[in-house]
């Protein structure tokens, strides 16, 4: 393409006039193919500005040694930590709901002393390490370690996270949420809680995603009955969830716990209508809802645990062990 030096021109009027010149030749498909790449810059920008909130795999911290007088689950002797066994859904005796009782308040005092230490700058790792000496400290063995691999003492899963997240170098940042899955394997019987805690100011949204899920929970045990079904437990806990506006993760549920960290019954936290198990005084299980804010489908990643929603909108959990009564309910993991 050619180009003309500005020149001036001296008219016979003594005036100095500006000669026109010659523009450059406007070209519509070359501007289109500018415009085009500076939008997809743009998005590309911004998805990675959105990914950069979303949480990532940190680096783990070596295996927490477990003292030689802790009594451990059979699990926690296997190589691979496979069960070597699982209890039936059958009802227990009053003198195991007495030890069940123990377990479960042990369990509730460390999930409290871990809510006082959730803050901005924590990594999920120290929570870890938290969660591993207060049950050391009350004689007991955290349960998740080593089982079936899982290679840490306690669940840390934030923001998007669903459950199963790994603790980690991961630092919790002001407005994240965390959810802390404590269980504890004492005397004999596992004891077993969680709840999602708010990390410094959290957003009003997450807030009522979180207060909506404590109450799934509350809905969920309402509906504990003798001659009930765990349908009905389910179906209490997605109604409240829906008519809230959220979602409920039906991938992972509630089971049966004793002796064994994982038993019958499996307890849907949706409506279910194969669901049909009946609730019998004495039976022990957990109830513990998984309500998101966008799509209630869920990705795993790489390390075969940690579980996200696929649309990376935020979760929450709450986690009660209990046992059927005459009348209803007991929840076991009160401090």
């Amino acid at each position: 393409m050619r180009e003309w030096c500005l020149r001036t021109r001296i008219a016979a009027q003594g005036r100095v006039l500006p000669v026109l010149r010659h523009q450059p030749e406007y070209r519509p498909a070359a501007a289109g193919k500018c415009r085009r790449a500076a939008a997809a810059e743009a998005r590309r920008r911004e998805q990675e500005l959105e990914a950069e909130r979303y949480v990532r795999p940190g680096q783990l911290s070596p295996r927490r040694e477990v003292p030689g007088h802790i009594a451990l689950p059979a699990y926690a002797l296997d190589k691979h930590g496979r069960p070597r066994e699982r209890d039936s859904a059958r009802p227990k005796d009053a003198e195991t709901i007495a030890l069940m009782r123990v377990a479960g308040r042990a369990a509730a005092e460390i999930l409290g002393v871990l809510g006082e230490a959730v803050r901005p700058g924590i990594t999920t790792d120290d929570l870890d390490a938290i969660a591993h000496e207060e049950c050391i400290k009350r004689g007991g063995y955290p349960s998740p370690l080593g089982y079936n691999g899982f290679p840490k003492s306690l669940c840390t899963s934030v923001n998007e996270v669903i459950c199963h997240g790994i603790p980690d170098s991961t630092v919790l940042q002001d407005g994240d949420i965390v959810n802390c899955d404590v269980t504890i394997f004492l005397d004999g019987f596992h004891g077993d809680t969680n709840a999602t805690f708010l990390v410094g100011d959290v957003d009003a949204e997450s807030r009522r995603l979180v207060e909506v899920t404590r109450e799934c929970l509350e809905h969920g045990i309402a509906a504990v009955r003798p001659g009930g079904t765990v349908r009905d437990i389910g179906r209490a806990i997605q109604a409240h969830a829906e008519s809230n506006g959220f979602g409920v993760v039906r991938a992972f549920v509630g089971h049966g716990i004793g002796r064994s960290f994982h038993s019958d019954p499996q307890v849907y936290h949706y409506d279910n209508p194969s669901a049909r198990t009946l609730l019998e005084t004495g039976m022990t299980f957990t109830i513990e809802p998984m309500i998101t804010i966008g799509d209630w489908r869920h990705e795993m990643w790489d390390d075969g645990w940690t579980a996200v929603t696929v649309d990376r909108s935020r979760t929450a959990q709450f986690e009660h062990m209990l046992v059927v009564t005459d009348d209803g309910a007991e929840i076991l993991t009160r401090a």
